[in-house]
């Protein structure tokens, strides 16, 4: 097997296409073409689907690519050390939803760091590309979220892929807004109480194909929400739900030192009765570093000091 063949194949999975993988690479499409076909040719196996949309990774390509990156990054982890006398560096990588208590086990995690080469990669996203990270872009760990009654779904849907999981956490949905917002002043929030309110929402959520939409939209609170803002990451949500008390936010529970930073009050709904989990995952052949290790422990104790457990809600 040809080690630069591999490289060829990991760059087109990553743009999607021989033409993006020829710019990047400087190397010339028909070369690019015939060193896939002939991967492919080697391996018994058909990497990628040709179609209109680009190149496309099949099961057994997904499956190639898990191991060509991490041979290639063991490659390169060889050569600096050997040639340019460089020590390897070591390495965290984690995709995760767009939750504070996460956030805050994270900035506890890079106090403990050290002075030692590392490269740390933090990226919060929604449940699809956490998965695909880790499958596709050699990420190591991830943590997805889903509605509890999707349990049975995302649990086959790990094990189809070759990963495995743990619980970290389950937990009601609060309502984020400034503590002057009219909604704070009621005794009571009904899902009534939001609709002349303006919502922050996240634009990429994740809806399981497998799942349909018509129950999804049963399953979450009405829609009777005229206004909405949309917005890709975490720290826009809190300067509009500071500078705007019209606003409001559906989130994980907040720690209350964020809450007080930033002048804000969580509170729940009365009618909503969603219980969500967050699961970590990682390949099923994964072995934990001792930084994954680290990481997890700042997790745990984050869990437990601002996740209180769900209430007054039935098992579904």
């Amino acid at each position: 097997m040809n080690i630069l063949h591999m490289k060829y194949a990991v760059e087109v999975a990553r743009a999607g296409s021989i033409n993006r993988a020829s710019e990047t690479l400087l190397v010339a499409q028909p070369n690019i073409s015939r060193a896939i076909k002939e991967l492919e040719s080697d391996l018994g196996i058909t990497l990628f689907d040709r179609t209109a949309r680009g190149m496309l990774l099949t099961p057994k390509g997904e499956e190639f690519l898990r191991y060509a990156r991490q041979i290639l990054r063991q490659i390169d982890e060889v050569e600096n050390l050997y040639k340019n006398k460089v020590a390897p560096k070591r390495r965290f990588s984690i995709s995760v939803p767009r939750a504070s208590y996460i956030s805050d086990a994270f900035a506890r995690f890079s106090r403990r760091i050290g002075p030692e080469p590392s490269e740390i990669f933090y990226n919060e996203t929604n449940t699809s590309q956490a998965i695909s990270n880790i499958l596709m872009a050699d990420y190591r760990l991830g943590i997805i979220r889903y509605p509890r009654q999707h349990d049975k779904y995302f649990k086959s849907l790990l094990r189809e892929k070759g990963l495995s999981c743990e619980l970290i956490t389950e937990f009601r949905p609060q309502l984020l807004m400034h503590r002057d917002c009219p909604l704070n002043q009621k005794g009571e929030i009904f899902f009534k109480d939001l609709e002349p309110h303006i919502e922050v929402a996240h634009s990429d959520a994740y809806v399981p194909p497998a799942i349909p939409l018509s129950a999804v939209r049963k399953e979450e609170p009405p829609d009777n929400i005229s206004r909405r803002i949309f917005v890709f990451e975490r720290a826009g949500q809190f300067e509009l739900l500071c500078a705007n008390p019209e606003t409001f936010m559906w989130v994980s529970p907040v720690p209350q030192t964020q809450l007080e930073r930033y002048g804000l009050v969580q509170r729940t709904c009365r009618d909503d009765q969603r219980i969500y989990r967050d699961l970590l995952i990682y390949r099923a052949d994964y072995e934990m570093t001792p930084w994954d290790n680290t990481f997890l422990e700042e997790l745990r104790q984050a869990q437990k000091t601002h996740i209180p457990p769900p209430a007054n809600v039935n098992e579904s």
